[in-house]
């Protein structure tokens, strides 16, 4: 059991160490949680998109044609992932950003299932599934975070 703590320690200390000479910082306060945790705290749906890497309908999302002004966080742990202002039209039929709220908030993975080769979007605290990052999107990023609405809660600006 030492061994196990010890080299979780390191681990994490080895990380936040490689990212520091990389000019980033991590958060090694990962939100971990077994199968049975996520499915009692989420949705058949929002389980199916976040912890199985699902994908919603296109046109379907609660999201996808949302225009009020607020910040877009993860539905499983709550991380800010996305503000308002950073949402676009893209036509694709699942809420658009070109940006997210900051480079820490998520963390991208190769993607070679369904026969392409794509990258994966995932949130940065729990690894929850979000979407895909595509290089087509507007300026100044040129980038298009194509998010499903089910891996997304919204919380609206205070006036």
């Amino acid at each position: 059991m030492k061994k196990i703590v010890l080299l979780t320690i390191f681990s994490a200390l080895a990380l936040a160490a490689c990212a520091k000479e990389e000019g980033k910082s991590v958060d090694t306060n990962k939100v971990v949680k077994t199968e049975a945790e996520w499915k009692a705290m989420l949705t058949a749906e929002q389980f199916r998109v976040t912890r199985k890497a699902g994908t919603e309908r296109a046109f379907t999302g609660k999201y996808w044609d949302h225009k009020e002004i607020g910040i877009y966080s993860c539905v499983c742990c709550g991380t800010d992932l996305f503000l308002s202002d950073t949402k676009f039209e893209s036509g694709c039929g699942w809420p658009s950003y070109f940006r997210p709220v900051n480079e820490n908030a998520i963390a991208e993975r190769r993607d070679t299932s369904h026969g392409m080769v794509r990258t994966e979007v995932r949130c940065s605290k729990c690894d929850a599934h979000l979407g895909h990052v595509f290089k087509d999107g507007p300026p100044p990023t040129g980038l298009r975070y194509c998010i499903n609405s089910a891996s997304l809660k919204f919380r609206k600006a205070e006036d």
